[in-house]
């Protein structure tokens, strides 16, 4: 540790949403200081410029990812960059000593095959995949806290494996049959000038993309089939909507065969005593259902339950903001079990309620 018992972090990628949203949160962490921020756009001009919102705050000056010069500098690493890119520089820090954390989906598979059929890409540093932590701290808690590389969830992954989890211990649901429902803010998509994700063609206007195949569903089936001790698969699709930030996930599971009936109370309870120790999941009770709205800016994922008995079905909708609890808070959430601080420190703050 450096600089009055402050860790040393560097962020790569610093001018995407993602990396903005990192240093927004991490300049009021209690046990972290920037040291380092990269960008190819955009190197040599200060952050400040990029984002006037940090004016007089952040005007460090955006630099080129040198690992030689990250490994100085830092003591850990935030890359925050596209899959493909992610996979060439991460092992590169790593070489050097350094603990990273990425964002990106290239280090989140245990299984080759699976990572480049989702991604349509051959892995430089294969070997690297058996050693990644899933960074999904309600799951993988403790081995989040003594890795070298973590891989951050996507957004979707996490609002979805979130509200599936709790149902995959004991055969209440038919869990070869689940269905994943999402709706997605544009920045979901990142900071990009396409057509598509400008003002006038996302707004008042909402659409679903990526139907089949989409690179998530692998992720989901990885982690779900990993608690439920066998493959299991899904089916999903993800939505744009028009919003900034934010995620609203909706959960289908049919009743198993040999349920007779289940109400939204028993769900409830059976969904808070599974997080009743987990500060960011806040589990509604009965006739209450999320909002994103209510997690902007947070930390938080809100899970509420809802019982079909008509049709056998339980309903599970969860809420978070896709660059909070699905992106840079969840990876400080990470980064805390990284270097010992509590899990809370910086992050703990509410969503902005109007």
């Amino acid at each position: 540790m450096h600089q009055g018992d402050k860790y040393r972090i560097g962020i790569v990628g610093a001018t995407g949403y993602v990396g903005m949203e990192l240093v927004r949160l991490l300049g009021r962490h209690p046990g972290f200081r920037i040291t380092a921020l990269t960008s190819v756009s955009y190197e040599g001009r200060p952050f400040s410029e990029i984002y006037p919102a940090f004016t007089g705050v952040m005007d460090q000056t955006l630099r080129t990812a040198d690992p030689d010069f990250l490994a100085s500098a830092c003591d850990l690493v935030i890359t925050a960059l596209p899959h493909g890119v992610s996979s060439e520089i991460v092992p590169r820090l790593l070489d050097r000593g350094l603990r990273v954390l990425d964002h990106s989906g290239d280090f989140r598979f245990r299984d080759l095959a699976t990572y480049e059929n989702a991604y349509r890409l051959r892995h430089p540093r294969p070997e690297l995949l058996a050693e990644a932590v899933y960074g999904l701290p309600e799951l993988h808690r403790e081995a989040i806290r003594t890795a070298r590389l973590v891989a951050n969830p996507g957004c979707y992954p996490t609002s979805a494996i979130l509200a599936i989890a709790p149902l995959l211990t004991d055969g209440l649901i038919d869990a070869d049959r689940l269905v994943v429902d999402s709706l997605s803010g544009v920045s979901g998509a990142g900071r990009q000038s396409a057509v598509a994700y400008s003002f006038c063609e996302a707004a008042e206007s909402s659409r679903p993309y990526g139907v089949v195949g989409h690179r998530h569903t692998a992720e989901m089936e990885q982690e779900i089939s990993a608690l439920a001790g066998r493959p299991l698969e899904l089916v999903f699709t993800p939505h744009l909507v028009p919003m900034k930030r934010g995620m609203l996930t909706t959960l289908y599971a049919p009743f198993a065969a040999a349920t007779d009936t289940v109400t939204a109370e028993e769900l409830y309870e059976r969904f808070n005593s599974y997080y009743k120790y987990e500060t960011f999941v806040r589990v509604l009770p009965p006739g209450q259902l999320p909002d994103s709205a209510r997690v902007t800016a947070s930390n938080f994922i809100d899970i509420g339950v809802a019982v079909d008995q008509r049709m056998r079905m339980v309903k599970v909708f969860s809420a978070l903001d896709n660059l909070g609890k699905g992106a840079c808070s969840q990876a400080i959430q990470a980064l805390n079990l990284m270097t010992g601080y509590p899990e809370t420190a910086g992050i703990d703050q509410i969503g902005i309620p109007v």
